[in-house]
């Protein structure tokens, strides 16, 4: 008999050799099949499937069909629950936002946090609206002057409300890349060669972001333009060398204006300072001239009143004056005799008259013969007689 057949001690001829423990005696894990029956067993109770038994034995039947279809019931209903739970929890982040729609309409914008909606009612929208993003661009333009170049373009960006980016347009992103080749189009159209290969693209580049806000704000897409960098232009590949010609001889004239207006710069400045020199140099000499009018004018007057007084003493004094600066002045010697006609040995130290007359002020040479006469006073030098006037005869 197989050891394995009906009736048969299968424990004894188990071809491997091992027994089967009892129930009591087993220490190894469960049965899969005795688990899954007890879990069966315990949903069954719960929602409501009980136990029959038998009309003559003892023995307990197996579950009822009723109790079982409730219990796969209710397993299906807790499965959809947490599925359901697990799909309308959602978490937002400090950067995003999120818009939730009910039923098709807007029913609010979510912050960041733990937040709940109700799906299928509910459909929700959530964008990052504070990093900046960026789109770049780059195509073939005509510019003023007729004149095909290249413009790289890079403009960034960002979400500033996201109801407005959500609802109002079906692709805004897309709208913003149309929306920014017609805004550089129209700048590049209004601006010559010139400028867009040169120092223009500055101006290009805030013109082309207030112009293409314009069509944002317009077409209510809730994007923000942030910054928008022309990038340089070039002239396309087939003429590119007669554009760099163009280019160089335009930094040669720029140098040259340089080098010329510095040069102005230098000279002119000089020129000036010249001329107002020579103003302040004649501004001078008329105040001194006139002073010095002013002066002998004055000088005049108080001696014609002093001569009133004294006209006698007056004119000895001026003709006394008048010979010593005509004398202190010239490198003359007048020596005369006495009035008995006897001649003196005179000394004058003509060494010590003529060094102060040539390397001394006038003064220091009418004190030196002022000096000098009085070391030989005993010498008779008298000068001539000043004439007289009627008055003094």
């Amino acid at each position: 008999m197989a050891w394995n057949e009906p009736g048969g001690n299968s424990n004894n001829q188990d071809p491997w050799g091992s027994k089967r423990p009892k129930n009591g005696d087993r220490k190894g894990p469960p049965d899969l099949d005795e688990a899954f029956r007890k879990l069966q067993e315990s949903l069954n109770g719960l929602f409501g499937g009980g136990k029959k038994r038998t009309g003559g034995s003892g023995n307990e039947g197996g579950p009822s069909g009723k109790g079982a279809g409730f219990g796969l019931l209710g397993i299906g209903l807790v499965v959809l629950a947490a599925a359901w739970l697990y799909s309308a929890v959602y978490v937002v982040d400090e950067q995003e936002q999120a818009v939730v729609l009910r039923l098709g309409k807007y029913y609010e914008t979510v912050g960041p946090g733990l937040n709940i909606y109700l799906p299928p009612f509910d459909k929700k929208y959530m964008e990052n609206v504070t990093r900046e993003r960026a789109y770049t661009k780059q195509g073939q333009m005509l510019t003023e002057d007729e004149n095909i170049v290249e413009v790289p373009l890079t403009v960034q960006y960002k979400i500033s409300n996201l109801r407005d980016f959500v609802l109002n347009v079906d692709q805004p992103e897309v709208s913003l890349q149309q929306a920014t080749d017609s805004a550089l189009r129209h700048v590049v159209g209004s601006t010559s060669m010139d400028q867009v290969l040169t120092d223009g693209r500055e101006q290009m580049a805030v013109d082309v972001k207030e112009r293409l806000q314009r069509f944002l704000d317009t077409y209510k897409t809730g994007i923000t333009v942030t910054q928008v960098n022309v990038q340089n232009a070039a002239a396309p590949r087939e003429v590119q060398e007669a554009f760099d010609d163009v280019i160089r001889a335009r930094e040669d004239e720029q140098r040259a204006r340089n080098q010329a207006e510095g040069y102005a710069n230098g000279v002119v400045p000089e020129a000036r300072g010249q001329a107002q020199r020579i103003i302040e140099d004649a501004n001078g000499y008329r105040d001194e001239v006139v002073s010095r009018a002013k002066g002998e004018a004055d000088r005049f007057t108080k001696l014609v009143a002093e001569y009133r007084k004294n006209p006698e003493v007056t004119r000895d004094r001026l003709y006394l004056d008048t010979m010593q600066e005509v004398f202190s002045n010239t490198s003359k010697v007048l020596v005369t005799g006495n009035k008995n006609g006897q001649s003196n040995l005179l000394y004058l130290p003509l060494d010590k008259m003529i060094e102060g007359r040539n390397g001394s002020t006038p003064a220091t040479g009418s004190a030196a013969a002022a000096s000098a006469n009085d070391s030989s006073s005993h010498i008779n030098t008298d000068l001539p007689t000043p004439p007289r006037t009627r008055e003094s005869r």
